[in-house]
């Protein structure tokens, strides 16, 4: 059966329209560290250089105490703050920064005041965590509660010293959060316990891997690095890595069968092979020392900011040797990475933009003084835009699309 001209025209006009459908793919940002939790965005179409004439600032505004980063999906921004010894969570509309919901619940502001984890969606609702382990699910159109539960006392854990700051990881149909020393999984649609553990837990977000081909999980605990299997909570591996004042704050780093972990106050940082039955220590220096920020590796490199706060280095390290590759001197400050290019938010609020490259230190473009205060939370990059915070609560959205 032949075709007519017409019926031709039209199919060639929908498959156009189908891939140009497809090259626009919209990018979203629904969780701490990006849409598969390794601190990249794959996006590359945008102006590295677009800070040399001056940041293009397109709205600012102030959210509340707290070191909360923010998640983004279809028109929505969430990112939380505490206002008046209450933690806030906010809808913000991504394109203004106006508000279009929130929710408020009573929570002291605690020491560094306000919450440190970022909120977490599925693109139907929205999932919070306090430093007391207040947990939300949210509706993600306007706000509502869903469900309610605290981590602490439903999962048996014990709070840290400067309050629970790891975000809250969607695995299937279970919600994982670092507290107690092996971690606690809720049942995503009603808060129900799965599986829990007592102790102490750290402040890094829990990462999903893969040991021996089944589904793994990756965190911190106060006194070192703990491997459970994902659906039951059974420890299979245990890393005792001690730092001044049990803090283990930057997420532990899957590379191949291996965990590449980090911590400051000069404790430093080491390759762990963890395919055996134990896991087994394969290096270890000091070239990189994480207070909070996590590494990120792209084409075979290790990047991350180096230092404790009030001093640091955005640094190369290579994987497999532990060896530093190069070192700038940026200060102490968060990073992340967007296409081939590092995008860095120091403590002082200088932002710097610089190609992701072991060679050396090749800076793109910078610009001093985009916030104030102290800015220790990792700057975020999607679609064309960076978001960067202040402790304060100050956020601004900057767009480097062109």
């Amino acid at each position: 059966m032949r075709l007519s001209t017409l019926m031709v025209e039209w199919i060639v006009f929908c498959l156009i329209s189908a891939l140009s459908g497809l090259s626009a793919e919209r990018v979203d940002w629904p969780q701490f560290r990006g849409p598969n939790r390794d601190g990249i965005s794959k996006e590359n179409t945008w102006n590295p250089n677009a800070l040399s004439s001056g940041p293009k600032i397109v709205w600012k505004i102030n959210v509340g105490e707290g070191w909360s980063s923010v998640s983004i999906y279809g028109d929505k921004l969430f990112t939380m703050g505490n206002v008046n010894g209450k933690d806030i969570v906010y809808a913000l509309n991504v394109k203004d920064g106006k508000e279009v919901w929130r929710h408020s619940y009573p929570c002291d502001a605690g020491n560094y005041s306000g919450p440190r984890t970022t909120p977490t969606t599925d693109g139907k609702v929205v999932y919070t965590l306090s430093r007391n382990g207040d947990l939300f699910c949210l509706n993600m159109t306007d706000g509502k509660v869903i469900w309610e539960k605290n981590v602490l006392r439903d999962g048996g854990g014990e709070n840290i010293t400067w309050g629970l700051a790891g975000s809250p990881v969607i695995y299937g149909d279970m919600l994982l959060i670092n507290a107690g020393e092996a971690g606690v999984a809720m049942n995503c649609k009603n808060g129900a316990k799965i599986w829990s553990s007592s102790g102490k837990g750290g402040y890094s977000t829990p990462v999903v891997f893969k040991k021996g081909g089944v589904d793994c999980v990756a965190l911190f605990s106060s006194k070192g690095l703990c491997v459970v299997e994902a659906k039951s909570g059974k420890q299979v591996g245990f890393v005792n890595w001690e730092t001044s004042y049990d803090v283990n704050a930057a997420d532990p780093l899957p590379i191949n069968d291996k965990l590449f972990i980090s911590s400051g106050y000069n404790r430093g940082c080491a390759l762990v092979d963890i395919s055996g039955a134990q896991p087994k220590i394969l290096w270890e220096n000091k070239s990189m020392r994480n207070h909070f920020s996590s590494c990120v590796i792209l084409n075979g490199n290790l990047y991350g900011v180096d230092g404790n706060t009030g001093k640091g280095a955005l640094k190369c390290l290579d994987p497999g040797t532990g060896t530093e590759k190069w070192a700038q001197n940026l200060g102490f400050g968060g990073m992340t990475i967007a296409g081939d290019r590092i995008i860095m938010l120091n403590e002082g609020g200088d932002l710097f933009i610089a190609k992701a490259s072991p060679a050396s230190y090749e800076e793109s473009s910078s610009t001093k003084d985009i916030l104030s205060k102290t800015c220790w939370t990792s700057p975020v990059f999607c679609r064309g835009v960076i978001y960067c915070r202040n402790n304060k609560g100050d956020l601004v959205s900057i767009d480097v699309s062109k």
